[in-house]
């Protein structure tokens, strides 16, 4: 049995649980997020114990693994419309910072140019300072994706740091350029 898809998923109060058609959607307030299941996995909502519970047909290998994934999918949407997400990323260098404005984010990376990148109504984007971005969202893949867009504009490289960053990532230094004898 999976250990990830075996355990139920608890509901808080006020989040609404609806399935048809193999398509759950999971809403607490304006916070709607739907997903549609694998024809092969039962998802059981008992609203006595207020639990959702994930089960697989039989014991191969595809079975086993969409267990654990659809269990996964659905706590992050209970989390998600709960919660929500949120991702910081931090600009290394002198002179690279960020700007907002309106729905747009502004990025002076040490390019030529500014890059502009149009921030999707899903997905809110504060800037605690120049050099730090706060990406929030309901949906969790979501967040994750632009906030690993926005890295890529430029990653932080190994010799001297530069680059965005995600809060709390370890960017492994390589020494530089030994002088000649």
């Amino acid at each position: 049995m999976s250990r990830v898809g075996k355990r139920p998923i608890n509901l808080p109060e006020g989040v609404k649980v609806e399935l048809a058609n193999s398509i759950i959607t999971i809403s607490k307030g304006s916070n709607v997020l739907t997903q549609k299941i694998h024809p092969d996995i039962s998802v059981d909502v008992d609203s006595d114990t207020k639990e959702i519970q994930v089960s697989r047909p039989t014991d191969n290998k595809l079975h086993r693994s969409l267990h654990g994934l659809y269990r996964a999918l659905i706590s992050n949407m209970v989390v998600g419309v709960t919660n929500g997400f949120t991702k910081r990323l931090e600009i290394v260098g002198v002179g690279h910072r960020a700007e907002l404005r309106g729905k747009s984010l502004f990025l002076n990376i040490g390019y030529s140019h500014p890059i502009l990148f149009k921030v999707p109504d899903e997905v809110e984007i504060k800037l605690e300072s120049p050099t730090v971005i706060s990406v929030k969202g309901i949906d969790k893949q979501l967040v994750g994706q632009i906030a690993a867009k926005i890295r890529s504009f430029k990653p932080p490289e190994p010799y001297k740091g530069k680059g965005i960053r995600y809060s709390g990532e370890y960017v492994r230094r390589k020494a530089g350029k030994t002088a000649g004898k």
